[in-house]
C-alpha cells in the first residue's frame, strides 16, 4: 500500500497584532466589576503575548479597531461578518501558498468555519496559481479546531488510491470576526483565545516530511453541549465550556491506548497538541501524563499566535518539520464540537 506524506507547511498571520488592544477593550463588553476584574486575571493567565487579525487595532481608547467594525452600540450582522471575510481571505491565503511550489496540484482541500461564499475561496485558488481546472476541490465546512485532521485524513486517502496525485490543504479562518456585543464572561474569555490565521500543506507519496500513518477519532460522552458554534443573526455564535478542560483530563486516559495504535508512550518523540489554549494543554498533559518539556511546541504556538481553529494544529506540525531532531513517532491530537478528539500517528522523515 502506498503511503502518504506532509511534505511541507506554510503558515501565515494577518498584519496586525489585536492581543493587548482585545484585553484592553473587551471588559467593557462586560456588565458588572465582577467579570471585568475576572477577565483580566484570567488574560494575565493565558500564556498569550500575540493574536493577530485582519481588523487593525483602534488608536483610541473607544474603539477596539481602526475601521469600526465592531462600532460601541452597532456591532455588525452576519451579512457584514461574511463580507469582510470574503474581502480578507484570499489575500491571507495568498501569504501562505505563495511559499509553496503548487505545479502539479490535483486536488485542492479547503476548511474554514468562520466564513462562506460561493464563487468561493477554491475557485480564487485556482484561478489565480493557473491550476488545472479539473483539479479536484472539497470543502471541509465547520467542524470548527480539528477540521484540518479531517483534511489530512482525506488527503491521505486519496494518495493511497492515486499514488501520483498531489493534493494541495489550505486551512483558514478568520476568527476574530465574530466577537459578540453582548456576550458573557465565559464567551468573552472563548475569545479572548482566538485569532486569524492560515496554513497550506502539500501531501503526496514523496518520502518527505511526516509520514501518516494513521489517524483516529473518538467522541466523548455527555459532552455534547461543551462546544459549540453556531450560526446567529449577529454572526457565529461560539460557546465554549469552561468544563472541557475537565472532561480531556478525566476520559483522554482511557482512549490514549487506541489513538497511539499499540505504541507505548515513551515510544512517542514528538506531540503536536493543538493549544485551544492554556488549560486544555495542561489537561492534556495531566491526562496523558506527558511532561511539560513535550509540550513545548504547541505552548510557544499558544503564545506566539493564540488559537488560530483549524490552522493551528498545522503551526505546531510545522514546527516539528523544522526541528533538526532525530526522527520519531509522533501523535498529534486536536478537539472541537462533539466534544471530539481527532488524532493523528506520524513518523518524521529526516535527510
Amino acid at each position: 500500500m502506498v503511503s502518504a506524506y506532509l511534505n511541507e507547511v506554510s503558515t501565515a498571520v494577518p498584519d496586525f497584532d489585536i492581543h493587548a488592544k482585545f484585553v484592553e477593550y473587551c471588559p467593557r463588553l462586560l456588565a458588572d466589576r465582577r467579570s471585568q476584574v475576572l477577565f483580566q486575571r484570567m488574560a494575565q493567565r493565558a500564556q498569550i503575548d500575540h493574536r493577530f487579525s485582519v481588523l487593525q487595532p483602534g488608536s483610541g481608547t473607544d474603539a477596539l479597531d481602526a475601521d469600526n467594525f465592531y462600532a460601541p452600540g452597532g456591532f455588525p450582522g452576519t451579512r457584514q461578518r461574511m463580507a469582510c471575510y470574503e474581502r480578507h481571505a484570499f489575500g491571507l491565503a495568498r501569504r501562505a501558498l505563495d511559499r509553496l511550489e503548487l505545479g502539479g496540484t490535483t486536488h485542492l482541500i479547503l476548511t474554514s468555519c468562520t466564513g462562506f461564499y460561493a464563487p468561493g475561496l477554491d475557485l480564487q485558488i485556482v484561478e489565480h496559481y493557473g491550476l488545472a481546472p479539473s483539479v479536484e476541490r472539497t470543502l471541509v465546512g465547520f467542524m470548527g479546531c480539528y477540521a484540518a485532521m479531517n483534511a489530512l485524513k482525506l488527503a491521505r486517502h486519496i494518495v493511497r488510491s492515486d499514488s501520483t496525485a498531489r493534493v494541495l490543504v489550505l486551512n483558514l479562518e478568520l476568527c476574530t470576526l465574530h466577537l459578540q456585543q453582548n456576550g458573557t464572561l465565559e464567551e468573552m474569555l472563548s475569545f479572548l483565545i482566538f485569532a486569524d490565521g492560515c496554513a497550506a500543506s502539500i501531501v503526496s507519496a514523496q518520502p518527505q516530511g511526516l509520514e501518516l500513518e494513521s489517524f483516529s477519532a473518538t467522541v466523548l460522552p455527555a459532552t455534547h453541549e461543551e462546544i459549540t458554534w453556531r450560526i446567529g443573526e449577529l454572526g457565529f455564535d461560539m460557546h465554549l465550556s469552561g468544563l472541557v478542560p475537565a472532561s480531556i483530563a478525566a476520559q483522554l486516559p482511557s482512549r490514549l491506548d487506541g489513538m497511539l495504535g499499540g505504541r507505548k508512550r515513551e515510544d512517542i518523540a514528538h506531540w503536536a497538541i493543538h493549544p485551544g489554549g492554556r488549560s486544555i494543554l495542561d489537561a492534556v498533559r495531566d491526562g496523558a501524563r506527558l511532561e511539560e518539556r513535550q509540550l513545548f511546541k504547541s505552548r510557544e504556538v499558544l503564545r506566539r499566535f493564540g488559537n488560530m481553529s483549524s490552522p493551528t494544529i498545522m503551526f505546531v506540525l510545522a514546527a516539528i518539520m523544522d526541528d533538526p531532531a532525530d526522527a520519531g513517532a509522533g501523535c498529534a491530537m486536536a478537539f472541537g464540537p462533539g466534544l471530539t478528539v481527532e488524532s493523528l500517528r506520524f513518523q518524521t522523515q529526516r535527510a
